[in-house]
């Protein structure tokens, strides 16, 4: 291993930046780097497949960005510094700009150079953020495999954002003007929590034996955005028996605003956070870590941000003129189940039905909720999975705690309403809660009793299967000619591990969603 220079490796980030080449032969970085001068864009997102791709790529340089990732996002950064190109479009001057402007013109007078501090620190020059995502072909870890010798280093998890916090600012450089010499103080804030400074360190004041008093000028500090969230394991990466483990991730910049609660990939740097206050002295040398967040991926997005890809747009428009487009894509949901084709139907209307107002003002919902029931080994179960897939975010409950009382508030107060009423800790509000609920029970004797009312075999309160729109009553009758066409079916698709042909060409998955 050879001897860290980091002027060296300042000299190869520069050479990628500026010769890098994407699939067009263009140069992709000086470009992005064009459009931030313009200030279209406030991210420069380095992508660390394009390293590995790099020709010129040094492997030691790699390991580095990899191993140690904190430091090279700065000295990516210094790079981009001396790359930056002159605004080629006009543009608005925000506050930021306005105050550089004025900094500049000023030059040295605020400052006689005696102390470090006096001078401006690069962060609050740079009007973008440096990111690193991690390449796509590398596997996410779960919660509990990211080790300790893993700090400082760029690492890809999965997990189920369960809580986000607020969207507030935190202070990245501190700006102190002097009340005696007025003189300009910086001082930069790595941490949440930082000690202010009191007295001036400048010469003027150390030569006039006088402590300047230092009033700190929020306007002239650099804030930046800031969301804190926890990412919980999911739950088929919980081994049996244990508790779900969690981990802290916190969102920077423009990463802000990029996640809700649900499943998610996360990209970052894996570090540590020492304990404060009185934490600390309980906690001695031991630290907290967290996730500083480069990129994120949702496992699941709504309809609206899609983006059709290819020819799916022209596919869509020719089933929109087919005739037969619903029975076709009942067809098409969960083919490997054999029958239930009124039931699939209606399914559709689940997840493709529209929000609808009409002219004199009045609200038709287009979220319903269906209830599946009837005899064990009808595939209920299976249709409520396939149905999860195809929802964009869909999620699947299972086990005692999604029946009973939680299911009947569920259904019965919010969801019908399609809000949320919310008064508690002198807060009085409604939100919106737009979901539509799938629910499948079976009898609560082992077979469904057609002697029975439904409330009764399924052992729910009527209150609450008065919400469901459809109610499905699925039984498993003998019946020679059924029993033998769906045995076939069965066994054709444990054979060939696929469903019977259709007789239609079958659609992706991405243009049946």
């Amino acid at each position: 291993m050879k001897d860290l220079n980091f002027n060296a490796d300042t000299v190869l980030a520069k050479e990628f930046l500026s010769n890098f080449a994407d699939a067009n032969g263009d140069a992709k970085y000086m470009n992005i780097l064009q459009e931030g001068s313009n200030h279209k864009i406030k991210v420069v997102q380095i992508d660390l497949e394009d390293l590995f791709n790099y020709k010129d790529s040094d492997e030691e340089f790699l390991r580095w960005v990899t191993e140690n990732t904190r430091r090279y996002i700065g000295i990516i950064a210094s790079a981009i510094d001396d790359l930056l190109l002159e605004p080629t479009e006009a543009f608005h001057d925000d506050d930021h700009d306005i105050l550089m402007t004025q900094k500049v013109d000023d030059g040295n007078d605020n400052a006689d150079g005696s102390d470090p501090r006096q001078k401006m620190p690069l962060e609050i020059k740079r009007y973008y953020e440096v990111h690193i995502r991690a390449p796509s072909k590398w596997r996410p870890f779960t919660i509990r495999e990211v080790k300790a010798s893993w700090i400082g280093q760029l690492v890809r998890i999965s997990g189920i954002v369960t809580r986000c916090s607020d969207v507030k600012p935190l202070m990245q450089v501190a700006v102190y003007t002097c009340e005696e010499c007025g003189y300009e103080i910086f001082q930069d804030v790595t941490t949440r929590v930082f000690m202010p400074l009191f007295e001036c360190p400048s010469k003027l004041c150390f030569v006039n034996r006088k402590k300047g008093n230092l009033i700190l000028q929020l306007r002239a500090s650099k804030f930046l955005k800031f969301q804190e969230a926890k990412i919980q394991e999911l739950a088929e990466h919980v081994p049996k028996g244990h508790i779900p483990r969690s981990m802290i991730g916190h969102f920077r910049g423009e990463m802000t605003g990029k996640v809700a609660p649900g499943d998610v990939e996360l990209s970052g740097i894996f570090l540590p956070i020492p304990y404060t206050r009185f934490r600390a002295m309980r906690a001695g040398l031991v630290a907290d870590t967290y996730l500083e967040v480069m990129s994120v991926t949702h496992f699941k997005k709504k309809y609206e941000e899609y983006e059709l890809r290819g020819d799916e747009e022209e596919q869509i428009a020719k089933l929109a003129e087919d005739g037969n487009i619903y029975n076709k894509l009942a067809q098409l949901l969960a083919p490997e189940i054999y029958g239930h084709e009124y039931v699939k139907k209606a399914l559709l209307l689940l997840v493709g039905a529209p929000y609808r107002k009409l002219k004199d003002g009045m609200k038709i919902r287009g979220d319903l909720h269906i209830f599946l029931m009837g005899d064990p080994g009808v595939a209920k179960s299976q249709l409520l999975k396939h149905i999860i897939n195809l929802e964009p975010r869909g999620v699947y409950t299972t086990g005692r705690g999604s029946n009973g009382v939680g299911l009947t508030a569920a259904v019965q107060k919010d969801p019908e309403q399609q809000t949320l009423s919310i008064a508690k800790a002198g807060i009085t509000t409604s939100l919106n809660a737009r979901i539509a609920i799938l629910a499948a029970a079976s009898p609560a004797w082992g077979r469904y009793d057609l002697r029975r009312t439904p409330a009764e075999n399924i052992n729910l309160p009527p209150a609450l299967l008065s919400r469901f729109y459809l109610l499905w009553l699925t039984l498993d009758r003998a019946d020679m000619d059924t029993d033998l066409e769906m045995a076939r079916h069965v066994v054709y698709v444990h054979q060939n591990r696929e469903s019977p042909a259709l007789g239609f060409t079958p659609l992706e998955p991405s243009v049946l969603r």
